[in-house]
């Protein structure tokens, strides 16, 4: 059997599809598979370190707004879809698909529509509590929408043809043992604080945390705190955080890394996560159990960060603090109520292990298969 993955962008993109190939290919070690992506972007690096194949094809997201700059995108845009649906069709003529699935990103529309022309069967999942704009435009022909939350059903025109399958994670982040990964990172009894907000980070978010850094210094460090910079931050925040009197060199209270590599063992290890509200984000903190702290991008395409930290929120798993309303005061506070209120961080672990689906990535292989033996 010979299925295809499409997908890009970005790792909330990337990193589901290779859950599912893993799956897969452990499930049906006979089986190919091909991941098709996006030229010069994340998934050229992503995809063939998971031990997959890629094939590329040019692909570029369209932008909103009336402006002249948005409209030459959008014009290459499709430009890009005319041409790479072809190139799609012949990849597939060689491969000879049973199934194709886009888990999202500009890549896999092409991908997705190539292959519904072809009478492949098809199916693409929507990590976003919102469906973009891929999601929107696949899912009129798509054979199944696949969606995290059951909340996420009333946004399509064809809910016969949506089921709910959640989000694959890695399965670290679903078995991550506490106590284990405390002892790994070499950290005392104190509740153990996490936050990243994103590979490259945000610079309001790095600049509310130097404020934060201090006002854990003022306390006495009450807690200790891992933090991802981003690459964004990495040249200018260790001096900022100087400039507001903590110095990182004399204090192990604080760790502040570019970049946390060892995410799932960092996050079964912490007390409290902070961070945006990406798909990926919510869902690996969700397996996890992880009570959180989630303050979305105002600067995201239909504001989804915010719509899916509701579904969390609004079930019991996490602190909401729009960007807005956040100062470091604000936030210190809520850290404090999350590591002392054992009663509390607890109910939002229930809570958040309630949202999760911990067989996402199995699920999405049962759909897979049927589809394919559908064909037949």
């Amino acid at each position: 059997m010979n299925v295809i993955f499409t997908c890009g962008g970005t790792g909330g993109h990337i990193m589901p599809a290779i859950s599912v190939a893993n799956i897969w290919k452990e499930r049906y070690p006979d089986s190919n598979i091909l991941f098709i992506g996006a030229k010069n972007s994340m998934e050229e690096e992503l995809v063939p370190k998971a031990g997959y194949k890629l094939e590329t094809i040019n692909a570029y997201g369209m932008r909103r707004g009336l402006s002249w700059k948005a409209i030459k995108r959008n014009v290459l845009a499709v430009r890009c879809v005319l041409e790479s649906v072809p190139a799609c069709k012949k990849i597939m003529k060689e491969f000879r698909p049973d199934a194709v699935i886009g888990t999202g990103g500009y890549a896999s529309y092409p991908a997705l529509l190539a292959a519904h022309q072809m009478g492949i069967p098809t199916c693409v999942h929507e990590a976003n509590a919102v469906p973009g704009r891929t999601t929107k435009m696949a899912a009129q022909w798509a054979d199944k929408v696949l969606v995290c939350f059951p909340e996420c059903k009333k946004y399509y025109k064809h809910p016969e043809r949506v089921e709910v399958v959640g989000m694959p994670v890695r399965r670290e982040f679903i078995f991550g043992d506490r106590e284990v990964a405390r002892k790994e990172l070499n950290l005392d009894d104190r509740p153990v604080v996490v936050s990243a907000f994103g590979s490259q980070g945000a610079k309001a978010m790095n600049e509310l945390m130097a404020e934060l850094f201090l006002l854990e210094k003022e306390a006495g460090f009450p807690f200790q705190h891992i933090h991802a910079v981003g690459s964004y931050g990495w040249s200018w925040m260790p001096e900022l955080v100087a400039s507001k009197g903590v110095d990182l060199s004399k204090t192990n209270d604080i760790r502040m890394v570019q970049y946390i590599y060892n995410m799932p063992t960092v996050v079964a290890a912490a007390d409290v996560f902070i961070g945006r509200a990406g798909a990926s984000t919510c869902n690996e903190i969700a397996a996890s159990g992880t009570p959180c702290i989630l303050i979305p991008s105002p600067n995201v395409t239909n504001n989804h960060q915010e719509m899916n930290a509701r579904v969390l929120s609004e079930n019991g798993g996490a602190t909401l603090i729009l960007e807005k309303d956040c100062t470091a005061q604000k936030l210190f506070e809520e850290i404090k109520t999350l590591a002392e209120d054992k009663e509390k961080a607890s109910a939002m672990r229930t809570a958040l292990l309630k949202i999760a689906v911990p067989d996402s990535a199995e699920r999405l292989c049962d759909i897979m298969y049927s589809l394919a033996k559908s064909k037949e």
